[in-house]
């Protein structure tokens, strides 16, 4: 038996640390989440790598972590696949057998190599949730928390089924969102393509015009600005892309750093009408995350901590921070939220009546049922508002190329008739 520091967050969403003595990392995990914790860090006491999982019953050994299987789902599959696997245990199905007719059904082969592990858990003893939690990379802490509370509950079928109503629910805002990006990312490839068309083949034919008819003479300013750009673009293309290249990698590292990542936060939720969609996608978010989890039995506070860790939004992170404290110290839910800017007057009020009514969790998913039909309504105020001003966009790149090529035009016709 070796011995293992943890680091674990109890029911009421306090932190712990300790020691515990287990023959393995899977061992340990599973005394601390039979114990009532939720351990977030599990390392060898002396020091050293942490110990290989232990061998399962009858003498083979564990298949490796799913650790590599990142990403290997999408949203929908595993919507579908959480959906299906409820609907066998609500059919009486045991849970090994539930995952076998799983397994089996399975068209993609890596999610396939990642059910048979979970399968290989639960038959050497484990729970379906350590077995979950193996898999971070597909099932993050909102799913794993929700199944263990359905564990303890005796109602995985129902909280699987809750859980993928949340899924699908998330999915169906996710992809409201992206339908209201398609519009202006395909204007602005257009609007791209044509400026670099203009500087690298138009330009250069206008140039030569330019340097023909006026002798030498000095061009506009604009006129010297467009030139200037074209012939840089054709006589360092090779840099041209590697500049466009660092420059989006340069700025995707920026908006990972504290700075930029509070910076584009600030931004997203300050713009108008965008910041009014973002926002409203943000509550619907938070209210049916949290609902979600307070009506499968997960405790309010761990609840308010998994909330926090899928905003997204550092603005509303550190919110769900405050409150977490401040309810942690004996507050009422609806309080703190209510000095908190970021969430409006109306969650705040229907989170007050939940709590006196004892129905929280059935108020905040009807506020994120509410906020859903916002999302749809903000998404359709944005459209219409994007495509004039993308067209405007666009008008106005190529209207200054256009001018400024045009403008030594005149001087020429000038010469020519005078």
């Amino acid at each position: 038996m070796a011995k293992f520091k943890y680091t674990a967050i109890d029911a009421n969403g306090k932190q712990k640390t300790g020691t515990v003595e287990a023959a393995s990392q899977d061992e340990a995990s599973s005394k601390l989440s039979a114990s009532g914790l939720m351990p977030t860090k599990i390392t060898n006491a002396g020091g050293s790598a942490t110990a290989k999982a232990a061998p399962k019953k009858g003498g083979k050994k564990s298949k490796k972590s799913g650790g590599g299987f990142g990403k290997v789902i999408k949203g929908e599959e595993l919507t579908t696949f959480t959906r299906q696997l409820a609907t066998l245990l609500d059919a009486g199905l045991p849970l090994l057998r539930a995952l076998e007719v799983m397994i089996r059904q399975e068209k993609n082969v890596r999610f396939q190599a990642v059910l048979e592990q979970i399968a290989d858990q639960v038959k050497s003893g484990n729970s379906f949730s350590d077995g979950l939690a193996q898999q971070p990379k597909i099932f993050d802490r909102l799913f794993v928390n929700m199944v263990r509370a359905g564990e303890a509950g005796g109602v995985l079928d129902v909280v699987l089924a809750r859980l993928a109503g949340f899924m699908e629910k998330a999915l169906k805002t996710k992809k409201k969102v992206k339908a209201a990006m398609v519009y202006p990312i395909v204007v602005v490839g257009v609007a791209v393509s044509i400026v670099a068309l203009l500087m690298v083949v138009v330009v250069p034919k206008f140039q030569a015009i330019f340097d023909d008819m006026l002798e030498g003479a000095a061009l506009p300013g604009p006129t010297q600005l467009v030139v200037g750009v074209s012939n840089f673009m054709r006589e360092n293309i090779v840099l041209t892309i590697i500049l466009l290249v660092v420059g989006f990698f340069a700025s995707k590292f920026f908006l990972n750093t504290p700075v930029g990542s509070k910076m584009f936060n600030w931004l997203s939720i300050n713009t108008p009408k965008v910041g009014d969609l973002v926002r409203k996608v943000n509550i619907a978010r938070i209210t049916r995350t949290f609902g979600t989890l307070l009506s499968s039995g997960v405790p309010i506070l761990q609840s308010i901590t998994i909330t926090k860790d899928i905003t997204g939004n550092k603005f509303y992170e550190n919110a769900l921070t405050r409150i977490h404290d401040s309810v942690r110290d004996g507050e009422s839910l609806a309080a703190p939220m209510s000095r908190e800017t970021v969430f409006p007057n109306m969650v705040t009020s229907m989170v007050d009546v939940g709590e006196e009514t004892g129905e929280l969790a059935a108020m905040l998913n009807r506020v994120a049922d509410n906020y859903d039909e916002d999302v749809d309504n903000a998404v359709a105020g944005i459209t219409s508002i994007i495509e004039p001003v993308m067209i405007v966009f666009l008008a106005v790149v190529v209207g200054f190329i256009v001018i400024a090529l045009f403008l030594p035009i005149v001087e020429i016709i000038k010469q020519l008739t005078g």
